[in-house]
């Protein structure tokens, strides 16, 4: 496997694991099992501690990783990009705190970046047996594997649940752009940009991992509309980039996000009308 002399001489880690992680405590303890079962061995892992209220942080200290533990809430952007400040790797990974990888995930991210000096990023997929096993999380998880493996290995952006980037090439764009304080399009954001600077991004769809989030309805919906849709549409019209690339196509993104804001608006007219009956006694 390629590393570089500078590396080598200084007893340096080829890779750097960085693992943004916000009140997740149990999910960070299987994502970090999953990572101790790798079949990657030169690496660092780096847990930055979003301001958690629960004991993540002392799960991160217990498996004896790096722990960076911030006083206040900056999202998983931020977070990242403090991780990645703090890496000695010349290879970044990103991955989520509520994935577990597969023993070959890492492996096969960090080999295809060593192999290509031509690609810049790789990213992976999610598995086809999500962790949650209600009905919502089962749709949900599985929608995301399908659109993974179904979608371009050419990519046109990056994925930071569980991806890989060069550490000269992610610090020379700047990072994440902490200017998104909660989960929503950084990653796309980032990949745009890095492809704007003619770096190459690959998916990998043999890297996988299991999401262990337990999604329910309406949390599903309003991550759809105001963390994904919205944001996206917006970074589409800023960057001019209408790409058929990740999380559906283009029209069927667009349909999802209509067919979402006509419920919210049949449902605010139902409350409306209620409420003028209520006004004219009408109903109780």
């Amino acid at each position: 496997m390629h590393r570089s002399a500078w590396a080598a001489t200084h007893d340096l880690p080829h890779t750097s694991i960085v693992v943004p992680a916000r009140n997740c405590a149990d999910e960070l303890r299987l994502c970090l099992e999953s990572i101790q079962l790798s079949d990657l061995h030169d690496f660092e892992i780096i847990v930055v501690d979003d301001a958690s209220t629960d004991h993540t942080a002392a799960v991160a200290e217990e498996f004896g990783v790096r722990t960076i533990r911030l006083q206040e809430c900056g999202g998983p952007a931020a977070a990242r990009n403090l991780g990645a400040e703090a890496a000695c790797g010349e290879i970044l990974v990103f991955l989520d705190a509520d994935v577990s990888i597969h023993p070959e995930t890492l492996t096969t991210l960090v080999g295809r970046l060593d192999q290509d000096q031509t690609l810049t990023a790789v990213f992976g997929s999610y598995d086809d047996e999500p962790g949650a096993g209600n009905l919502v999380s089962q749709y949900r998880n599985l929608l995301h594997h399908f659109v993974h493996q179904s979608s371009s290995d050419d990519a046109m952006t990056f994925w930071a649940g569980c991806g890989a980037v060069r550490t000269a090439e992610f610090r020379s764009i700047g990072g994440f752009d902490a200017g998104y304080r909660r989960p929503a399009v950084e990653d796309i954001e980032f990949g745009y940009r890095l492809r704007n600077a003619g770096h190459r991004i690959a998916l990998e769809k043999k890297a996988l991992c299991k999401h262990m989030k337990r999604w329910r309805l309406w949390s599903m919906i309003s991550t759809d509309i105001f963390r994904r849709g919205l944001p996206w549409t917006i970074l589409i019209f800023k960057r001019r980039m209408l790409n058929d690339d990740l999380n559906l196509k283009v029209n069927q993104r667009l349909s999802i996000i209509f067919t979402y804001l006509l419920v919210i608006v049949r449902f605010l007219a139902v409350a409306q009308r209620r409420r003028l009956l209520i006004a004219h006694g009408r109903c109780r």
